[in-house]
């Protein structure tokens, strides 16, 4: 079976980005490159475990980090799930297997401090930039949207009427988030200011860049980390940890963690569960505060 077929699946079954295909891609063909050059007469669909654990080893020697070792692995795991399902293999060689120790990386979320810095403290032109600059970054911290999402929104996505914003997440799964009266004001404001730029090369893109073409991760990332360069001292400062603090401040607010779930479209609970030791520090204080014998 060819890997087209592989990552045809992955794209139109599974809904997969072409990011997310090209990375599982360029991991089975470094997979494929060990295999002709150690094992020149196996096939992938002939290779056992002790063969897969040899390239492990060779990643591992060649200081890989255990994080992106896992990540070959899985996308090869999903490779020889496709080949069992389709019953070109009879076993998955890594229906054993056991993904490698990893470190937590844990993300400092701004505190709300920081966030008033940056929303109330902060000069924004009164420009088309600065407009969308302070929309991008209202919008990240009140909705918790992925910054890929925020790049692909639409006009047509935003329902003044109801106060509500359509985001096309993971796997084209739309969902709903209620948007705040502060930041109603600033789309329309926002709007006003798009309609006076020059030219306007992508009509139904939301967010477009002073040229009035569709703006781009990259600048989406440039923009927040110069405004929260100017309003915190965290070494992180991404739209990741802007979605990460939505969350955090949501829980310690007392937020139920399902709804939480549902603005951050998460598939399962276990993902949303990583926002809450934040809360459970914030926690710790009131039950200290507040506990009869806590000064004893």
């Amino acid at each position: 079976m060819s890997l087209k077929a592989f990552t045809d699946y992955l794209e139109l079954e599974r809904n997969y980005s072409q990011l997310t295909v090209k990375a599982y891609t360029n991991d089975i063909n470094s997979f494929q490159s060990f295999l002709a050059k150690e094992f020149a007469d196996t096939k992938l669909s002939e290779v056992n475990y002790a063969q897969i654990r040899n390239w492990i080893v060779q990643l591992v020697e060649a200081k890989i980090s255990n994080r992106s070792i896992n990540r070959k692995v899985s996308a090869l795991n999903s490779y020889y799930k496709f080949l069992l399902k389709i019953g070109d293999i009879e076993v998955n060689p890594l229906v054993k297997h056991k993904a490698l120790k990893t470190s937590k990386k844990i993300q400092v979320p701004f505190s709300e401090a920081e966030i008033i810095v940056a929303l109330d403290e902060l000069y924004y032109e009164d420009s088309y930039k600065g407009i969308r600059d302070r929309l991008i970054i209202e919008l990240f911290y009140s909705t918790g949207i992925r910054r890929i999402e925020l790049v692909n929104l639409k006009l047509l996505d935003v329902d003044f009427g109801n106060k509500t914003l359509k985001v096309l997440g993971k796997r084209n799964k739309e969902r709903y988030v209620p948007l705040l009266y502060s930041v109603i004001q600033t789309l329309e404001l926002y709007i006003e200011k798009r309609k006076q730029l020059k030219e306007i090369k992508n009509k139904q893109a939301l967010f477009l860049t002073n040229k009035g073409v569709k703006i781009y991760e990259t600048l989406v990332y440039r923009i927040i980390n110069e405004y929260f360069s100017l309003a915190s001292n965290k070494v992180k400062k991404s739209p990741h940890i802007l979605r990460h603090s939505f969350a955090t401040h949501l829980l310690n607010q007392g937020a139920d963690l399902n709804a939480v779930k549902e603005l951050l479209g998460h598939s399962s609970l276990a993902a949303t569960q990583v926002y809450t030791h934040n809360s459970i520090a914030e926690l710790k204080k009131v039950y200290l505060k507040a506990h009869p014998r806590s000064k004893k």
